[in-house]
């Protein structure tokens, strides 16, 4: 059988892989030797927590971050070739908001059958449960570190929601979170929506959609807990109709 390259999902919460991990992924990845991975010792630990038949240290990792250069990524194609490997993001699915998505790319140009294996995405939950457009939206991941261009960013987005009636959605580095949200407040309109999804498959997870109107002066504590946030403006023709 030729070599088989699986995109294995990580947990999104410590604890929780006996809930969202089906067996079936439990039992392909005691399968693999091979990994490729974003973070060797977290995914060390995941492989531990799923106790792996095979003793960790007789495991072979490469690492691949968004660090590595292309001619790095090039070097895996004899791994790639030799096995079957996996491939394990820092949380959720690989190659969503991940930097596999290159390494995904060298096994079909290289005629390597890609498998994706079930698992939890944090910005496909978010849009499940988000009541917001789920047939036409967007992910942008990281917006702008500087506030001035994160703040055009935001704007943007809106304008875009508005005249396609799409949700947009992003990412923030956890320890920025409030800020995000403090922009996101005082720059979008008051009646478009934004969903708040954090620690999402945890025990405490929160997820709620309201108007922006509704958040002003009641935001959550986000600082330093992983979240995803969507945006959904009133789109521009409902609201010429109502004119």
């Amino acid at each position: 059988m030729p070599p088989v390259l699986y995109l294995i999902p990580n947990i999104l919460s410590d604890n929780t892989f006996e809930r969202v991990l089906p067996q079936h992924v439990l039992s392909v990845t005691g399968k693999i030797r091979h990994f490729f991975v974003e973070d060797v010792r977290t995914a060390r630990r995941f492989l531990s927590k799923i106790q792996h038949p095979v003793p960790i240290d007789r495991l072979h990792f490469c690492e691949l971050s968004e660090h590595t250069s292309e001619g790095d990524v090039a070097s895996f194609l004899p791994y790639l070739q030799a096995e079957d490997s996996g491939m394990i993001s820092e949380a959720g699915v690989p190659g969503v908001a991940d930097p596999g998505a290159a390494l995904v790319k060298l096994a079909h140009d290289n005629g390597i059958r890609v498998a994706p294996l079930a698992g939890p995405s944090s910005v496909l939950m978010a849009l499940m449960a988000s009541g917001l457009n789920g047939q036409s939206f967007a992910f942008n991941g990281y917006l702008p570190v500087k506030q001035n261009e994160r703040i055009a960013r935001i704007r943007a987005l809106e304008h875009r929601s508005e005249n396609e009636g799409q949700t947009q959605i992003f990412i923030e580095t956890p320890y920025r979170n409030m800020k995000l949200l403090e922009d996101i407040v005082t720059t979008c309109k008051p009646e478009t929506y934004l969903c708040i999804a954090a620690n999402i498959t945890a025990d405490d997870e929160y997820i709620v959609t309201q108007a922006v109107r509704k958040w002003k002066n009641r935001l959550p504590e986000l600082h330093k807990i992983p979240a995803v946030f969507l945006l959904q403006a009133p789109h521009a023709s409902a609201k010429n109709q109502r004119r």
